[in-house]
């Protein structure tokens, strides 16, 4: 019996390595842009969540007359607050769904000023999750 041999060639090593080196190069070259761009979204997130809690806030002082207190909270916008006039008023919920976290998992920060004018601040402290920071790590506020 004869063995018959096969006119198949297979990849040779030093072909399989190129082709893995060429991969490599690549994945060094699209990582960093695919990953920039992660960041860029979650902070888009993040401003876009900020922008509708800022309208829901709108809203709520329209029925309720001022907005949350510090201590109520972005809470506010799914339960009614404790003081009884105030809670006359309330029309809520202002939200379709609770707070959720930011991007980065931790909790929106909600500040009202002591001012007539009552502004408040809403921000996240973005990837690093403290005041300060460039990039990721930058604040995102409505102000």
């Amino acid at each position: 019996m004869k063995l018959q041999r096969s006119n198949l060639r297979g990849f040779t090593l030093l072909e399989l390595l190129v082709v893995v080196a060429i991969i490599g190069l690549l994945a060094a070259y699209v990582g960093p842009r695919y990953f920039t761009q992660i960041g860029r979204s979650e902070q888009a997130v993040a401003k876009s969540q900020i922008e509708g809690f800022a309208k829901a806030l709108h809203t709520y002082r329209v029925d309720v007359g001022q907005y949350p207190t510090t201590q109520e909270g972005l809470e506010a916008l799914m339960r009614p607050p404790a003081e009884s006039a105030a809670a006359a008023k309330w029309r809520g919920p202002y939200l379709e769904k609770a707070v959720p976290l930011d991007p980065w998992s931790k909790p929106y920060i909600y500040r009202i000023s002591g001012n007539q004018n009552q502004d408040f601040e809403l921000l996240s402290y973005g990837k690093d999750g403290r005041p300060g920071g460039t990039g990721d790590a930058a604040d995102i506020s409505n102000n």
